[in-house]
C-alpha cells in the first residue's frame, strides 16, 4: 500500500480545545483505519507542524477521503505527501529512460 505522510497543524478551534487533542487522534486513527489504512506512526512535534502521521492507504482516493475527512473537523489543517520507500525510489529511478 502506498505511504503517506500527514503534516498537521492546529486551527484556532484546534489549540483553544488542545486537552481534546488525544480522544481526536484516536478518532482520527479509527478514521484512516475504517477507509481501509493502516496507521503507521504519529507525533507530536515542534516548529512549523505541530504533528505528523505516517499512514499507508490502498489508494489516492482513500488517502484524499481520510485527509478531508480529517480537515472536516475544523481542528486541524493538513498538508499530505506521498512517500516512497527506498525500494521504490530505487525502481523509480531505475526507470527513467
Amino acid at each position: 500500500m502506498p505511504t503517506y505522510v500527514l503534516l498537521t497543524r492546529f486551527t484556532r478551534t484546534g489549540i483553544e480545545n488542545v486537552r481534546e487533542s488525544p480522544d481526536r487522534t484516536r478518532a482520527a486513527r479509527e478514521t484512516i483505519e475504517s477507509l481501509g489504512g493502516t496507521w503507521r506512526d504519529f507525533y507530536v512535534t515542534m516548529g512549523r507542524y505541530d504533528g505528523v502521521v505516517v499512514a499507508d492507504f490502498p489508494d489516492e482516493e482513500a488517502a484524499a477521503r481520510a485527509v478531508l475527512t480529517l480537515a472536516e473537523s475544523g481542528n486541524v489543517t493538513t498538508e499530505t505527501l506521498r512517500a516512497f520507500t527506498e525500494a521504490e525510489f530505487r525502481g523509480i529511478v531505475e526507470a527513467i529512460p
